[in-house]
């Protein structure tokens, strides 16, 4: 997408401009292209257990989403900046429009319905196993939300809205100055009914999380269950759980961020009309296909193991008493194995130490276990 003073003009002192503002929408649409195909090829290797499962049929539903939004709609941009009439056209300028609505009104229903997923599945989680919430439950919730949003999103082509081509020059969308109170309800229900899916979202990710964090709470300071509640929260807190948390949360924040401005616009241009904050919004939008990707293909489970793996050691060291210093500075290492205890008495460090009366051989195990079980080592000052 170009400045607002481009003219799309033909003159050769433009042709330079035009040669570089038609770089962004090309790398944009390899990017998007790219990134998603990858992630989607990232999901189909996944273990079969992940792949059944109905969160990550919701992830490669999004994935697929914002390859279908990224193949359809940035072609009409780039065609628009090699040819100015393109979206003049009003059929061509109502279709991008109606890709516009649709794939920004998807995108934000199936990070809402994968927040829902993880709601249910951890906080309510008799209502999910009822429900048998699977990957088919899954695909029939995928198909639902595109229906519906097709049948939505035609709404303003059968002529409840009107589609404008914007002051740029590169892009359509719903006409903000329609002054008619139909195409006004229109414009009002799609802004409310974004707003509510990102509100929606919100609070179900805070529920999540302060579910998991209060469990976690609960076993550290309730010692008695302290079994049941550990393992409890071993099954939330899996490798598996920790990667769909998340791949949530991210997926979240960015396609929350990136919507949000043009959610934000729909209702501010009913009362100041911005080009330049529009444009900023509609390209902050073109951004999420982008980003994300490489969310599920960064966030992999083996990361996650490593970082799940480090919070482990640091949950049970601080379980764990430290040993006395003596004990850590004569025996390191006791503990590691059956033998460790035979091999460290055998040090001249604790030898030195027995009682002169005592006769053992020190290269022979069964001398030494029966000298220790003659030798009272309760009254000495390294005995365990």
């Amino acid at each position: 997408m170009e400045n607002l003073n481009f003219t799309h003009g033909s003159a050769p002192g433009n042709s330079t401009s035009a040669r570089t503002n038609i770089a962004s929408p090309v790398l944009m649409f390899a990017g998007g292209a790219v990134g998603n195909l990858t992630a989607i090829v990232v999901l189909s290797v996944s273990r079969q257990e992940k792949k059944s499962s109905a969160f990550y049929t919701l992830v490669c539903g999004l994935a697929v989403t914002d390859l279908l939004g990224t193949c359809l709609a940035s072609p009409l941009t780039i065609a628009n900046y090699l040819d100015r009439h393109v979206l003049k056209d009003k059929r061509v300028c109502d279709f991008q429009s109606f890709l516009l609505l649709f794939f920004g009104l998807t995108g934000l229903s199936i990070i809402c319905t994968m927040a829902a997923e993880r709601y249910v599945a951890i906080c309510c989680p008799y209502t999910y196993q009822r429900w048998g919430v699977n990957r088919c439950f899954a695909q029939k919730f995928l198909f639902l939300i595109y229906i519906s949003h097709i049948f939505f999103c035609c709404l303003p082509m059968m002529g409840m809205a009107k589609s404008a081509l914007q002051l740029s020059g590169t892009w359509c969308f719903i006409d903000w100055r329609a002054q008619e109170r139909v195409a006004v309800a229109y414009s009002a229900l799609y802004g409310v009914v974004s707003l509510l899916l990102i509100l929606g979202t919100i609070a179900l990710n805070l529920a999540v999380c302060g579910t998991l964090l209060l469990m976690r709470r609960r076993t550290a300071h309730r010692p008695v269950t302290r079994a049941s509640a550990r393992q409890r929260w071993k099954a939330l807190s899996s490798a598996a759980e920790t990667q769909m948390i998340a791949v949530l949360v991210m997926t979240s924040v960015v396609v929350l961020t990136c919507s949000a401005p043009l959610v934000v616009r729909v209702f501010v241009n009913r009362f100041k009309i911005d080009h330049r904050a529009d444009l900023a919004a509609i390209r902050a939008a073109s951004v999420n296909a982008i980003l994300d990707p490489w969310i599920y293909i960064l966030l992999r489970r083996s990361l996650l193991r490593r970082l799940l793996s480090l919070s482990r050691r640091r949950s049970a060291a601080r379980s764990i008493s430290p040993p006395s210093p003596q004990r850590k500075l004569l025996c390191p290492d006791m503990g590691a194995d059956g033998h460790v205890f035979t091999q460290l008495m055998c040090n001249a460090n604790i030898i030195t130490q027995l009682p002169a009366t005592v006769k053992f051989n020190p290269c022979n195990s069964e001398s030494l276990h029966q000298t220790l079980s003659s030798t009272d080592l309760a009254q000495h000052p390294y005995g365990t």
